[in-house]
């Protein structure tokens, strides 16, 4: 199936049904009085999470969206029909913003709780409504309320605990393959990911979280290059990063430039990202001159107090070990609550 995470719909609400004028009619009864009903209620539109779904695909297609009109009153006092309300399922992590405003009207976060977005257009009374002293035959009625339209802008990010960060074909996606069941694209060359892939990774102590593999990020990426900002905002939602440093001492990078470069990227995007807790990692070490790379790493970075934890996805080295000390920490993230956004596999 297509990803697709950003969408743009319209959606309208039913107006209501319009109010009766009516007069009861029966037989020796002279003066039966007005007996206009009044006119249904509009149906409303809400937006509720949806754990099956993955992907706005449905929404690219299909732009315009309408709950049921209010029907009209009609004699004897009866109420015209409610309109049907428009539940819309959405996948976990969208958000529903107002086009013209720009503002976040609903995160969608949470499964089967519907978030309103456009309230139920009111029906028009019918003119029994009316009858007072000086007034005992009321002609008038009124019309139902206006059906209300909104462009909305819906924009999904994933719902991970750990994101899997790094330059293009650094290993990420070889890594959520060893740790989870995620069977996403790997090849030889850059780009190779082009959608972020979630995998539920299950520890041995029965802890467990979701991983997500973000599309590799180049230098400029807050600003649009390579696939950019398309992806940066899948890191959002998370609560730790686990920074993948290439060591292939073929690459013809220096892994330090790399470390730098993606944090400098995640600080241009947005300050909350820069300061995303990170298990930095140095992969790749299966490869013949990839530790004497790490090396140069380590001695980089010692002076800002980074541990490193060096793996090889390929033959498991490191693994063990790595996935202990991402418990550890999201063990201590879960109980600070921070952030909140992020639910857990558990």
């Amino acid at each position: 199936m297509k990803f697709i995470d950003e969408a743009t719909i319209e959606i309208t609400a039913g107006a209501g049904g319009n109010g009766c004028v009516s007069f009861h009619r029966e037989k020796y009864v002279p003066r039966g009085g007005p007996d206009g009903g009044d006119g249904g209620n509009g149906g409303s539109v809400a937006f509720i999470g949806s754990p099956h779904m993955t992907t706005l695909l449905d929404y690219k297609y299909r732009q315009h969206w309408s709950s049921e009109r209010g029907g009209n009153g009609s004699g004897n006092n009866r109420h015209g029909k409610n309109g049907k309300d428009l539940v819309i399922p959405v996948p976990l992590g969208t958000e529903v913003i107002d086009v013209e405003t720009g503002n976040v009207v609903a995160d969608i976060t949470a499964a089967d709780r519907p978030t309103l977005i456009i309230e139920p257009a009111r029906g028009g009374r019918g003119n029994a409504h009316f009858v007072g002293p000086t007034n005992q035959v009321p002609r008038e009625a009124e019309s139902g309320f206006p059906a209300r339209t909104m462009r909305i802008r819906l924009s999904l990010k994933v719902m991970a605990e750990v994101g899997i960060i790094g330059y293009p074909n650094a290993g990420k996606s070889t890594l959520i393959t060893r740790i989870s069941h995620a069977h996403p694209r790997i090849a030889d060359y850059p780009f190779t990911t082009l959608v972020p892939n979630l995998g539920v990774v299950k520890i041995s102590d029965g802890m467990s979280f979701v991983a997500a593999d973000i599309p590799g990020i180049i230098e400029g990426a807050h600003e649009g290059v390579g696939l950019g900002i398309r992806f940066l905002k899948h890191v959002e939602r998370t609560r730790l990063l686990i920074h993948i440093i290439d060591c292939d001492p073929e690459n013809g990078r220096n892994p330090y430039d790399d470390y730098m470069m993606l944090n400098r990227e995640l600080s241009s995007y947005s300050g909350s990202l820069a300061e995303k807790p990170q298990i930095v990692v140095a992969g790749k070490l299966d490869i013949a001159g990839a530790r004497e790379k790490l090396e140069i790493l380590k001695e980089s970075l010692k002076g800002l107090g980074i541990d490193i934890f060096p793996i090889s996805a390929m033959n498991g080295e490191g693994i063990t070990e790595l996935l202990h000390e991402t418990a550890r920490r999201l063990s201590k993230l879960r109980l600070s609550g921070i952030p909140d956004a992020a639910p857990s596999a558990e």
